[in-house]
């Protein structure tokens, strides 16, 4: 299934959901019916213009319908398939199945986060009881508490007679004791801060603001054209952000999205890409700014601006993501541990130096993605302090002409995690293929 195959599936099931027939809507954008017959049938890919047009007389948000849009659902049923041990069959063509039932995908991947978050929620839990001092101590006045009413208690049903001077004693001890108690549970509480309730299973903060970020499609008009004053109304203003820790993290990145919209204004970038498409170096060396700041920047820049859709990876020195924005072609692992062979995590090994690389996923279809990537400081350093690195992996998915095969063969496989790469004799690998097992025991079709 091609890139395309998504958007015009989305494209028909929002204008049924409308009662819309194919005439009309293709009259409303000003296009021949023919032609938007083919663009249903995924037989025309679409972008720019006509599918903002298009979004806009069907009344949806354009990521909605753009080519990438459902490469997170995708990327969420892969890794649903990943972290279920005991699944042993076939799985090929998830996009097929986001398609066709994009109502049951939508389920499966919401029920997968909830499981994902539940863990995480477990992990942390169980390590704050083992852990955290303050927990401890809280847990060990809520046990003395409830100890001392019990024995306030015990001592009134089994002490007979008792004087009614002894009897009011104990009586009003349980009622303090009981105060100290609700008010030590309702601290554990607060302090817990456990919002179980989410109805979206975005209760981690990383998830509340990577749910934001695509609200957005990684694009802030608001913040460029009004500065900083608009980011604090932002981040109070958005139903996505419910934890105090989620609006930090959120405000920490409007405040980078800011420094790189200044450094790169918005119609600056988009001239440099009339002038060099999406070639980072070369716009880097244009503007005189630093490659890290180009690839970010590229990567919140409106989708109509670009030749096409990209995806963005971001992550600190120990490996783990900072930010995933998804694209269709290759796949961003949202929890464990992703393939060490991406430039992304080499890159960290060697700083400032720009990689290129042409990727080719496994257990993915035949289409490749080019690579720019730049480990980089997070800040200027002193004498006394620590590098801190970060690096950026920019993704842009290349379209394969049957013409030129050269993008295929010079392609470097990589994988999305040891679990599901059918790679063979892959030095980097950690653990077996689930789905290089599943092929040995298949039956010969001879």
């Amino acid at each position: 299934m091609t890139q395309g195959q998504l958007t015009g599936s989305a494209i028909r099931e929002h204008r049924q959901r409308l009662g819309l027939r194919q005439v009309e809507l293709a009259r409303m954008v000003g296009i021949s019916a023919s032609y938007f017959n083919q663009i249903e049938q995924n037989r025309r890919r679409i972008g720019g213009k006509l599918l903002s047009d298009i979004a806009t007389s069907l009344g949806v948000d354009l990521a909605l319908l753009a080519e990438g849009a459902n490469a997170r659902l995708i990327d969420l049923l892969r890794d649903a398939q990943t972290s279920e041990q005991r699944l042993t069959g076939d799985f090929d063509a998830p996009e097929a199945f986001v398609s066709r039932f994009p109502e049951w995908a939508r389920l499966l991947a919401a029920r997968h986060r909830r499981a994902l978050t539940l863990e995480q929620l477990m992990e942390s839990l169980t390590d704050r009881l083992a852990h955290d001092r303050q927990l401890a101590d809280a847990l060990h006045e809520l046990l003395s508490t409830v100890t001392a009413i019990r024995s306030s208690a015990s001592i009134l049903v089994d002490v007979r007679p008792l004087e009614q001077v002894w009897r009011d004693r104990f009586e009003r001890n349980i009622i303090e004791d009981s105060a100290r108690l609700a008010r030590g549970a309702q601290a554990l509480v607060d302090y817990l801060d456990v919002d179980a309730t989410a109805p979206d299973g975005t209760t981690s903060p990383r998830d509340e603001l990577e749910a934001f970020l695509e609200d957005h499609a990684y694009h802030f008009p608001t913040v460029e054209a009004s500065g900083a004053d608009a980011i604090e109304l932002i981040v109070t203003s958005e139903t996505r952000l419910k934890s105090p820790q989620a609006k930090a993290m959120a405000r920490e990145h409007l405040r980078g999205y800011l420094h790189d919209a200044h450094k790169i204004p918005l119609d600056v970038a988009a001239g440099a890409v009339a002038r060099h498409g999406i070639d980072p170096l070369a716009i880097a060396r244009d503007l005189d700014v630093d490659l890290a700041t180009v690839l970010r920047r590229l990567a919140a820049m409106p989708e109509v601006m670009l030749p096409g859709p990209v995806g963005l990876a971001i992550c600190d020195a120990s490996g783990a993501f900072i930010l995933r924005k998804q694209v269709e072609g290759f796949s961003l692992l949202r929890h464990g541990a992703a393939c060490p062979l991406w430039p992304l995590f080499q890159s960290l090994t060697q700083p400032l130096r720009p990689m290129r690389r042409l990727l080719q996923q496994s257990n993915r279809d035949r289409s490749t993605v080019l690579t720019f990537t730049v480990a980089a400081p997070v800040a200027e350093i002193g004498f006394e302090e620590d590098l801190l690195l970060r690096a950026y992996m920019l993704i842009v998915p290349q379209t394969l002409h049957n013409a030129d095969k050269t993008t295929e063969t010079s392609a470097r496989p990589v994988g999305l995690t040891c679990r599901t790469c059918e790679l063979d004799n892959c030095r980097a690998r950690r653990e077996p293929s689930i789905l290089a097992q599943s092929q040995r025991r298949r039956p010969s079709a001879t």
